[in-house]
């Protein structure tokens, strides 16, 4: 992991959906989806994205990669804002920030052989030099994923959802990429397949220096792949720190609830499951002041009007609370 001056940085990055237009066009409702979102990623790191369903996570992921125009905010990749780019300019971001999705029955061109698939970057992106070096990188990609180069003449249906799965990989691979953004990448997977991808973009990024931005809410396989850990709940960031921090001596409330709800493989690990009471607030209506109000059980009236900065803790660990004497109470 490096030290430099980030590879991507989102600087208040917001996200709005608007809905329900009148008889006049203008929306009379709004998706919260993504709020004032600060977070850095340097290259060759993995920094994850988690949180409950419907927090913000692929929203986050798909803007990053400008599926979805942020509404407000700056997305910059080294140094340089991307955010507002288009035609030739966002067409060269894209070949250096790739996407692997969750579905790979569905992210594959049916009609197509492997072999297209993985050189079809390389004309877009006006990488290929002719055919013999499109041959030659088609057999580079496949043999990076753990697929025999037969693989290439076969179609799509042929293969298992993990060699699917490899092939989309191998796919966002193909531009040569500084950036891979990984949406629920394994969670349509088997177990034992999920280990088996999780230990290949491992790999990956130790042979290459990828960067990944690792969208999950599988925090067992986070713990395993991943640098940092950004915990996301309605569409706000509450708790960022590495590893160890996270994991070994989460702070906020929330994400000490998140962890504790992992499954334990030990059955003689006896850790008190931290139950939240309450449902996650609609994103149309967030309540006021800290998002987690509703649901935290040491929520003050200065939680239910003032939103919390993420604030230094010490390290790398930064959090979302108005109070440090109530994130020790959550022990």
């Amino acid at each position: 992991m490096t030290t430099c001056a980030p590879l991507l940085e989102l600087r208040n990055l917001q996200k709005h959906y608007f809905l329900r237009p009148n008889l006049l066009g203008k929306p009379t409702a709004t998706v919260h989806a993504l709020d004032d979102v600060n977070l850095t990623l340097s290259a060759g790191e993995t920094l994850s994205i988690v949180g409950e369903s419907g927090c913000g996570k692929s929203t986050l992921g798909k803007t990053v990669v400008r599926l979805h125009q942020p509404t407000d905010g700056q997305i910059l990749l080294d140094g340089r804002r991307v955010d507002q780019i288009g035609g030739a300019e966002l067409k060269a971001f894209r070949a250096r920030v790739q996407v692997v999705f969750q579905d790979p029955y569905s992210s594959l061109n049916p009609r197509i052989r492997v072999r297209d698939t993985l050189s079809e970057p390389l004309h877009n992106f006006g990488l290929a030099k002719d055919a013999a070096a499109v041959t030659q990188r088609v057999e580079e990609l496949l043999d990076m994923v753990g697929l025999p180069r037969d693989a290439a003449g076969r179609y799509p249906h042929e293969f298992s959802g993990g060699q699917r799965q490899r092939i989309a990989i191998a796919r966002a691979l193909s531009p040569r990429p500084d950036l891979i953004v990984c949406d629920e990448a394994v969670s349509a997977l088997d177990v034992s397949v999920k280990a088996q991808i999780v230990n290949l973009l491992g790999d990956i990024q130790k042979k290459t220096g990828l960067a990944m931005l690792f969208i999950s809410h599988d925090l067992a396989i986070v713990e395993h792949l991943t640098h940092r850990v950004a915990v996301m709940y309605l569409g706000r960031v509450v708790e960022v720190g590495n590893r160890r921090e996270i994991f070994g001596n989460a702070l906020h409330p929330y994400t000490r609830a998140l962890i504790s709800a992992v499954p334990q493989p030990d059955p003689m690990n006896k850790t008190r499951r931290k139950l939240l009471t309450g449902d996650v607030p609609s994103p149309i209506a967030p309540p006021p002041g800290c998002r987690f109000n509703t649901r935290c059980p040491f929520a003050t009236d200065l939680c239910r009007a003032e939103v919390p900065v993420l604030r230094a803790v010490g390290g790398t660990h930064q959090i979302a609370c108005h109070y440090d004497n109530l994130v020790e109470a959550a022990a």
